[in-house]
């Protein structure tokens, strides 16, 4: 065990005692890693500082249950992609997609569907297509398909940020693939 890992027990062992010095520190500590995770797993006009407020309250209702047995960064990051999934899912039953909703990657996606579709198509058939495509996800099936082609992430960091193993994040990415590829094929079928 290094200093480090002393500090974060002896840090977390003051928290489980509602220390509120060490609340702050360890708040300061993390932040970073739940904002970064909050801001690449939620569309653009959610808002971040609300959706990181619930990551922060679940982590101190949940502390107790942290035993150790995996790095403390990666319990915090499992916790963060769980707060994510719950507010997909709960977006999902009433969807709104705005072109500032997508990420980088999301929008140079649509272009190329815009600019692979037939001439004189308008721009909006190929962002209806996307949106329809990835409305029709699961929360975890998006969250995948984000990871794994929109923000190009290896299978381990995709691991490391679910807290699934390998096999399940190779499984999941290529099922949800295959689900995109039929639901692009139906999508044409309907428009011959």
């Amino acid at each position: 065990m290094t200093t480090g890992d002393n500090e974060l027990s002896d840090c977390l062992e003051r928290v489980r005692q509602r220390d509120e010095a060490a609340a702050r520190v360890l708040v300061e500590r993390i932040q970073p890693l739940v904002e970064k995770l909050v801001r690449a797993h939620l569309p653009r006009n959610d808002d971040v500082e609300d959706l990181m407020q619930d990551v922060f309250l679940k982590l101190f209702s949940r502390l107790g249950q942290f035993r150790g047995q995996v790095p403390f960064e990666h319990w915090v990051s499992r916790v963060a992609v769980s707060t994510c999934i719950d507010r997909l899912r709960a977006q999902k039953r009433r969807p709104v997609t705005r072109w500032t909703d997508l990420s980088e990657g999301e929008q140079k996606l649509v272009d190329s569907l815009a600019a692979e579709a037939p001439a004189g198509a308008p721009e909006r058939d190929a962002w209806g297509v996307m949106e329809k495509l990835l409305g029709s996800l699961s929360p975890s099936e998006r969250l995948v398909i984000s990871l794994a082609d929109l923000e190009q992430r290896t299978i381990r960091e995709i691991c490391e940020i679910t807290g699934w193993n390998s096999g399940v994040v190779r499984i999941r990415t290529f099922r949800a693939r295959q689900k995109l590829k039929s639901l692009y094929r139906q999508l044409e079928a309907e428009r011959s």
